[in-house]
C-alpha cells in the first residue's frame, strides 16, 4: 500500500471535486480499491501501487482539461477516465475558454487576422471602433500563452486620461483613483480565470495591470504586453511603451482613432505610430471595421449614427472655410 498526495495547485479545487463533492464521488466509483481523501487543494490516494498510479494519470488529465476550458461536467468526467472525446475537444479555433466553459475565439474575419498576426509577429496594431473585440481578444490570448507557458507574464496598460474628471478631485489613494480607468481590463480577465486564480496571480505578479506612466524604465521581458486605448497615447508615450519590448515578448497595441481624448490639436501617439511602423518587419496590423462589432445590435447602429453625424459636421466646417476663403 502507497500513498501519494496530488497538488491542484493551478485550478479551482471545487471544478475538480464538483459541486457537494459530487465529481469525487463518480472517481470513487471508478476506482473502488482506493482510499480517496481531498483537504483544500490537497487529493490524497492510499491503495495499491498499480492503481494508485492510474488514478494519478487520470487525475492530471482532468486537471489539465479543466485548466483549458475551466470547466467540468460529470460526461466530461465519465469520459477523461474511459479515454472518449470530450464535446470540448471537437470545437475548433478556440483561443481559450471563459470560467463558465464558454469557447473564446474569432468571430469575424478580423479577429482571426488578429489571432493569426499575433501567432506570426512579436508586435500588432488592432484599430477599430468599441466592440469590435480587440481588448477582449488581446487578453484572450495572453490569458492562452500563460496557460500554455509560452510567457512567464501578462502585463496590461491603458494611458489614464483625464475625459471630464481630474484625477486629484477623485475620491481615495492613487489606486482608487487610477483603478476605474482599468477596470476594462479586470472585467475580462475576470470572464477567463477563476476569481481565487487572478487573485493569486495578480499578488505573485504573474498579471501585472498598470497606468501607462508606471511603465517607464522598465524592461519587459518573457511576456504578453497589451497597451489598451493606445489612442489617448502622446507621441513620447508610445514611443516609450513599445521600447520598453524584451526578450521573448509579445506586444498587443489597441485603440479606436475616433475616440480620442487628447487635448485639442494633440496627436495621438497611435495615429503616429501608425505612419511610421506600417512597413517595419516583425509588426502586423489589423483595421476593425463595424462588422466585426460583436456587442449588442444597437452598438452597430449607433456607431453608425454618431460616423454620419462626424461626416456631416466635417462638411459643414469645409464650407464655412470655403466661405470664409472667398469673404477673404
Amino acid at each position: 500500500m502507497i500513498e501519494k498526495h496530488i497538488i491542484l495547485d493551478d485550478i479551482d479545487p471545487i471544478a475538480f471535486y464538483g459541486i457537494k463533492n459530487s465529481h469525487l464521488q463518480v472517481l470513487k466509483s471508478l476506482f473502488p480499491k482506493l482510499r480517496i481523501v481531498a483537504r483544500g487543494n490537497v487529493v490524497k490516494v492510499l491503495g495499491e501501487e498499480d492503481e494508485t498510479n492510474r488514478f494519478e494519470e487520470h487525475a492530471e488529465t482532468i486537471r489539465q482539461y479543466i485548466l483549458k476550458y475551466n470547466t467540468l461536467s460529470e460526461e466530461d468526467l465519465l469520459d477523461i477516465v474511459k479515454g472518449r472525446k470530450t464535446k470540448a475537444d471537437s470545437v475548433k479555433g478556440v483561443v481559450v475558454y471563459s470560467i463558465s466553459g464558454r469557447p473564446i475565439k474569432g468571430r469575424s474575419e478580423n479577429q482571426q487576422r488578429l489571432i493569426d498576426l499575433f501567432e506570426h509577429n512579436d508586435m500588432v496594431f488592432a484599430e477599430g471602433p468599441a466592440g469590435t473585440g480587440k481588448t477582449y481578444l488581446s487578453i484572450a490570448l495572453a490569458v492562452r500563452a500563460l496557460k500554455e507557458k509560452t510567457a512567464k507574464k501578462i502585463i496590461l496598460s491603458r494611458p489614464a486620461v483625464e475625459a471630464g474628471e481630474k484625477l486629484g478631485f477623485l475620491p481615495g489613494d492613487m489606486k482608487d483613483k487610477i483603478d476605474p480607468y482599468l477596470q476594462p481590463l479586470y472585467d475580462a480577465l475576470e470572464d477567463m480565470i477563476q476569481p481565487q486564480r487572478l487573485q493569486e496571480m495578480m499578488e505573485k505578479r504573474i498579471i501585472q495591470i498598470a497606468p501607462l506612466a508606471f511603465m517607464r524604465g522598465r524592461t519587459l521581458s518573457d511576456a504578453v504586453v497589451i497597451l489598451d486605448e493606445a489612442q489617448n497615447t502622446t507621441p513620447a508615450q508610445i514611443r516609450m511603451f513599445l521600447t520598453r519590448m524584451g526578450w521573448n515578448t509579445k506586444m498587443i497595441i489597441t485603440g479606436d482613432l475616433t475616440q480620442i481624448d487628447l487635448p485639442r490639436g494633440q496627436r495621438s501617439g497611435l495615429s503616429e505610430a501608425l505612419d511610421l511602423l506600417h512597413d517595419v518587419e516583425g509588426i502586423g496590423f489589423v483595421t476593425m471595421e463595424k462588422k466585426d462589432i460583436v456587442r449588442h445590435k444597437l452598438v452597430t447602429r449607433i456607431v453608425n449614427a454618431y460616423e454620419r453625424a462626424d461626416r456631416k459636421s466635417e462638411h459643414t466646417k469645409t464650407d464655412n472655410d470655403k466661405e470664409n476663403e472667398s469673404t477673404d
